[in-house]
């Protein structure tokens, strides 16, 4: 049986040492932290200005393309960088480095201007670990406070229809938020139905009750009369989602090869739509060729046709997984033809690229531009005609990005050390329970709380 001998090194740092390496780990996490709320501060002045909004959908995707985050960081980072824009007090305390960023991201989750100051408390006084369960605790009550609530309202939820004395048939009710907003939309629906049907432009068109002398009152009333008609014509079956949702466009031939030229493009009901709303919609759609002698009648209609093959809409989701609008990626969208069918662009892989509906609308109706270059990579561009790249050009970094960081927050008048940022935790264990007895406002409604 062999034996092992552990042999000490006798060139190994003193105590004394590490502790100055790890000084000088939590300066620089200080430093980190304060760097990290000049950030926070930058992204929320960039994103209320709409710095982003030059064709990306959001200032998260924004971030995830000039900044290399995540996603989801990114979305985390907006998040708590418009939080911090009504919590004052969290967000000294980041700039100055006493709170690492890891603190305030879950302290964001549930502070208010009413609450932060017992917050920031608490995350001085704990470790991120501590803080991250207090406010698992602390949302728990207001689940448990909202959950009451909504069943509070669900309870209350009541429609009485009866008939008063002079035989009109009075309703009174109250829904719950969201039966209550689809409501809304469909009477709003219903009020542009009969707007429509009432100013329509066909003259031999039978005119509803909706008129200039109406009060808004009486569009009410009249919007749900005619809720309950198509409810009753359609057996209460909202129909098939192609038909629901279907959107029918009358363009010239002529306007879809030029947008300059002369000729309609109108909506089902008559609403005059850009031409290039037009060439967006026809990109991706069914159509049916029509045509008309110079009286208007029609003379010839082809048959319904769609723009892209099943085939190859397969074989273009294969090919891009997604939008191809730099900094995109989502992972459905709509064909594009790069050379549009009507001015002779073929329906080929070559000739199509996918778009989401927002960068479809980009490149045709915002200026935005694509081409496909010899080695078939897309080329964006944006409406000035500046190249938009799928990976931004790396910023340049100081040789000692460091010494750099120190000089910025010093000449900001802070003065970080090892023991900014540290917690003042003695080592107890933490009662949860009765941290949020003491520090939530609503912790009376609440009889328990478990871990």
């Amino acid at each position: 049986m062999k034996s092992i001998a552990l042999h000490i090194d006798g060139t190994a740092e003193p105590a004394v040492e590490m502790d100055r390496l790890g000084d000088e780990i939590a300066a620089l996490s200080a430093h980190l932290a304060a760097a990290t709320g000049h950030l926070l501060e930058l992204i929320r002045e960039f994103d209320a200005r709409g710095g982003w909004a030059n064709g990306f959908r959001s200032c998260a995707h924004w971030l995830a393309w000039r900044v290399g985050l995540n996603l989801g960081a990114a979305r985390e980072h907006v998040r708590v960088a418009r939080a911090l824009g009504s919590l004052s007090l969290l967000a000294d305390a980041l700039a100055r480095g006493e709170l690492s960023y890891s603190k305030v991201r879950a302290l964001t989750r549930v502070a208010t201007p009413e609450t932060e100051e017992q917050l920031l408390a608490v995350g001085r006084a704990g470790t991120a670990c501590h803080v991250e369960r207090i406010v698992r605790g602390w949302r728990r009550v207001d689940r448990i406070a909202e959950a009451r609530e909504a069943a509070r309202r669900h309870k209350g939820r009541a429609l009485h229809v009866y008939e008063d004395e002079d035989g009109m048939v009075v309703v009174r009710g109250r829904l719950t938020p969201e039966a209550g907003a689809v409501l809304r939309q469909a009477l709003a629906a219903a009020r542009e139905a009969l707007y429509q049907q009432a100013h329509g432009t066909d003259a031999g068109a039978i005119p509803g009750d909706v008129s200039s002398e109406t009060s808004p009152a009486q569009q009410q009333a009249d919007a749900l009369a005619l809720l309950a008609e198509t409810a009753l014509h359609h057996a209460i079956d909202p129909g098939t989602s192609g038909e629901r949702y279907q959107v029918v466009v009358h363009v010239d031939a002529d306007v879809l090869a030029d947008p300059e030229a002369p000729g309609q493009s109108v909506l089902e009901g008559g609403t005059h739509v850009p031409a290039e709303t037009s060439r967006r919609l026809a990109c991706d759609a069914s159509r049916v060729v029509m045509r008309h002698e110079p009286d208007g009648r029609v003379v010839e209609i082809g048959a319904r046709t769609r723009t892209i093959p099943p085939a190859i809409r397969r074989a273009l989701h294969h090919r891009d997984h997604g939008c191809r609008f730099p900094g995109c990626g989502l992972p459905f969208g709509q064909g594009h033809h790069i050379r549009h069918w009507a001015q002779g662009g073929p329906t080929t892989l070559s000739n199509l690229a996918m778009l989401c509906r927002r960068h479809h609308r980009a490149v045709h109706e915002e200026g935005y531009q694509v081409d496909r270059q010899p080695n078939g990579e897309l080329r964006f561009r944006r409406p000035d005609g500046r190249f938009l790249p799928d990976v931004p050009l790396p910023p340049e970094v100081p040789g000692d990005p460091i010494a750099a960081l120190r000089a910025r927050n010093e000449a900001a008048g802070l003065h970080l050390h090892a023991r900014t940022s540290c917690p003042s935790w003695l080592g107890e264990p933490l009662d949860v329970g009765w941290a949020i007895d003491v520090l939530h406002p609503r912790a009376l409604q609440v009889l328990t709380i478990g871990e």
